[in-house]
């Protein structure tokens, strides 16, 4: 086929359009709607109906822009009130666990391909940077399956488990470097080399990110632009700006979008709903297109070979690898009980991310590295199969499952320091026992109802209207107040 402008996008529209079709009734069955991405791009490959697609480089691009926005926006949506309990564990998991299921899982690969029967031989260097493309749990496999699915979980998991999977791409992404660079070269392994680049990046990708989080804060508070829609555009451009310009400094590009992220996310922020709606539909079509890319960039046909050790390396980081990395990274916090790590263990998803940066070695021209890809490929497959359809279930089982968040009903929010809150309250039948107008309601004194909702419809209130079970109401109130007498608030403290 001729490549035209006309049918270039033709066919991306329609790949993009059939993937959210398949997302629709995966969705129904418990799959995740990320593999079936993978999928529908495996489809029309080379392999399937014939689109060829052979540029690693092209994918690494899109997946490093993918990225940026995924990390940036899971960033922004995190509150520093939930990860300020877990910022230990969830730090542990993001760095040494990484450390560790590299060194795992490298030694494992070492061992099968040099003293087993498998058709597989890599040397030290290869075995060890194969298990760091895969070190580190996926982002956007992880925020979209605990945001799509609303999943609540017990003993503050679900914050360790985003700040894992949002702090931990830094260090797989520079142990996957620095070990190119040494496969690549021949030179022996240096600790001390290795450490000094991980700590520099760490610290610049850090500081810029806090930097430029701040900045960026200050001027969407200030710019005052004459239409409100450039605000998600300017925010777009500030996050491309944050990765690129860290980059240029030799710091972690992926650690200062995901801080600035935290940073603005966690301050009051002019048109917040306007950009977080922008942000929210621009992450799912990256993911879709980076999904898309990586499927179309596999030929199936060439992992058929490599099943035995992918399905080797990926049991032994699914059952011993992850699991040893959680217990011993978690050591010092005793106060969390066996079965939350348990449940850690077994949520490692692989998703884009290990294959992303299986396309450097690739692009390095390393010896054995499409086996490399096409080794992590098949693992991604078989964890998102596996673990990603299989978390809601094991939740439940081991009892760690809780009500999910409950989105805004009026998504409105009021500055920080005028020292009030906004809270959204359900009426129930127990709340109408003294009458169902609103002057019958037992609220605290210095509690406000500004908006009734009703279904779809709005209604402005005054002590006369009735209320029916299942209205919603906007609440203001002074924060040492009681929102809502007796019943389940939904707070919206303007953050």
């Amino acid at each position: 086929m001729t490549f035209t402008t006309e049918n270039i996008f033709f066919l991306g529209s329609g790949l993009i359009f059939i993937s959210i079709l398949i997302s629709k009734t995966g969705y129904k069955f418990g799959i995740p709607t990320l593999l079936l991405f993978l999928f529908t791009g495996m489809i029309f490959g080379t392999d399937g109906l014939g689109i060829e697609f052979n540029s690693p480089a092209d994918a690494q691009a899109i997946g490093m822009l993918s990225l940026s926005v995924i990390l940036f926006t899971g960033g922004m949506d995190t509150r520093f009130k939930d990860i300020k309990p877990v910022l230990g564990p969830g730090l542990m998991l993001s760095t040494l666990g990484v450390i560790l299921t590299t060194v795992f899982t490298g030694l494992f690969i070492y061992f099968i391909s040099r003293f087993t029967g498998l058709d597989i031989r890599l040397s030290l260097a290869m075995s060890v940077l194969l298990a760091a493309t895969m070190s580190s749990t996926d982002s956007a496999s992880v925020f979209s399956l605990l945001r799509s699915q609303r999943m609540g979980l017990k003993y503050r998991l679900r914050p360790i488990l985003e700040l894992e999977s949002g702090s931990n791409d830094p260090m797989a992404y520079m142990l996957t470097l620095a070990l190119v660079e040494i496969a690549a070269t021949d030179t022996d392994f240096s600790l001390a080399s290795v450490a000094g680049k991980l700590m520099l990046q760490f610290f610049v990708g850090g500081l810029l990110g806090w930097l430029l989080g701040k900045a960026s804060t200050w001027l969407l508070n200030r710019i005052n632009l004459p239409n409100t829609a450039l605000y998600p555009v300017l925010l777009l451009s500030i996050i491309l700006i944050t990765y690129a310009v860290t980059n240029m400094f030799d710091g972690n590009g992926y650690l200062a979008v995901y801080i600035a992220g935290l940073m603005v996310g966690n301050h009051r922020l002019s048109y917040r709903r306007e950009m977080s709606t922008f942000l929210d539909g621009l992450t799912w079509l990256l993911q879709i297109v980076m999904f898309l890319t990586l499927g179309l960039l596999v030929n199936p046909t060439e992992m058929v070979g490599i099943i035995p050790i992918a399905l080797a390396i990926g049991i032994f980081m699914m059952l011993v690898a992850r699991p040893l990395s959680v217990w011993i990274s978690l050591l010092p916090f005793r106060q969390l009980p066996a079965k939350t790590k348990h449940f850690l263990s077994w949520v490692g998803l692989r998703g884009a991310v290990p294959i992303i940066f299986a396309t450097y070695p690739v692009i390095a021209g390393l010896k054995d590295s499409h086996l490399l890809f096409n080794i992590v490929f098949f693992i991604t497959l078989m964890s998102l199969s596996l673990q990603g359809t299989t978390i809601s279930l094991l939740a439940k089982r081991w009892n760690l499952d809780c009500e999910g968040e409950t989105e805004s009903e009026f998504g409105i929010e009021i500055p920080d320091d005028i020292g009030s809150k906004l809270a959204e309250c359900r009426v129930t039948e127990s709340m109408l026992a003294n009458g169902n107008k609103i002057a019958d309601l037992n609220f605290s004194k210095g509690v406000l109802i500004m908006l009734v909702k009703r279904g779809n419809s709005y209604i402005v209130p005054n002590g006369q209207v009735a209320l029916i079970p299942g209205d919603v109401l906007l609440t203001i109130s002074e924060t040492n107040r009681s929102d809502c007498p007796g019943e389940f608030t939904i707070e919206k403290d303007g953050k």
